[in-house]
């Protein structure tokens, strides 16, 4: 089992939690897939080699520090591999048409790995991956990422920040890691960041996203949506300062729903990011999934 250490905050329990709380949810019309393993090919959409390489081809006993806060053990590649490969085989399914709408539940997170580099928990990128899948697979000319968690996902915006085909567009709370997602980090006019202040509630939440980030989104006219999503934002979440109910994530998660129904047949692909007080991770998740699946 994947594991950054003992007493680090991005541990096997949050998985256990989410897991647990989609199942006893019971949620109606929801399959449950096993995530495959992504291919080298595909981590290489967003990577580079000598990236994958050390992630992969490292030999490993015991824990192994990428960073101050970014910890392997032998079991971290594979758990990398399927987080990854899991949002691959949910464009496929959402493309193609073998179902609507999908979640993958997965860590480690990933919207702060970089092309070259794994950082603040994240080892592959997958949503930047899932983007680029997208595109070279299924030739899309118009796929988003949104991006609601608490940290900035500067990991994505580097991967796609020259590339028009890819929208990418984010709230975080201001002045905190990784200390990146200014407003006028425009990338090639595809890149769409609203800092929040500390202490940011609902409201404040939500008027970012409906003044700002939601009309660009809509205007992009997406065909495929994919949203990085993270639940530290809630007020109970022990590494920021924001104060989101679940019902935010409800919200959010309708207003892209709706933009999905209208540019890309309803296409979502959701992906589980950070998310750190388990009791709020797991109402919150639940709440999202309940919204993709309606």
């Amino acid at each position: 089992m994947h594991s950054a250490g003992e007493g680090h905050p991005e541990s096997p329990a949050r998985l256990a939690a989410v897991l647990d709380g989609l199942r006893s949810a019971g949620l109606r019309g929801v399959e449950w897939c096993e995530a495959p393993a992504a291919t080298r090919a595909q981590l290489r959409l967003a990577h580079s080699s000598a990236h994958i390489a050390r992630v992969l081809d490292t030999p490993l006993q015991g824990q192994h520090m990428l960073d101050e806060d970014t910890c392997m053990n032998e079991h971290s590649a594979e758990a990398a591999l399927r987080a990854a490969g899991a949002a691959c085989d949910a464009v496929d399914a959402v493309v193609l048409g073998t179902c609507e709408r999908a979640f993958c539940a997965i860590r480690p997170p990933g919207h702060h790995a970089t092309k070259d580099r794994a950082m603040g928990f994240c080892l592959f990128n997958s949503a930047a991956i899932a983007a680029y899948y997208a595109i070279e697979r299924h030739f899309l000319e118009r796929v988003a990422i949104v991006d609601f968690d608490v940290h900035h996902g500067n990991g994505t915006q580097a991967c796609v920040e020259e590339e028009a085909r890819i929208m990418y567009l984010s709230t975080h709370e201001r002045g905190i890691y990784p200390h990146t997602g200014l407003q006028w980090e425009r990338g090639v006019g595809n890149v769409h960041n609203v800092p929040l202040p500390h202490g940011t509630d609902s409201e404040r939440f939500r008027t970012a996203w409906r003044q700002v980030l939601l009309p660009e989104l809509d205007d992009f006219r997406p065909q495929l949506l994919l949203i990085s999503a993270g639940f530290d934002a809630h007020r109970a979440d022990p590494l920021a300062d924001m104060r989101l109910e679940a019902d935010d994530f409800s919200w959010i998660t309708r207003e892209l729903v709706a933009i999905a129904m209208r540019h890309g047949r309803g296409r979502v692909v959701s992906l589980l990011e950070g998310g750190y007080d388990l009791a709020a991770l797991r109402e919150s998740v639940l709440a999202h999934v309940r919204e993709l699946a309606e």
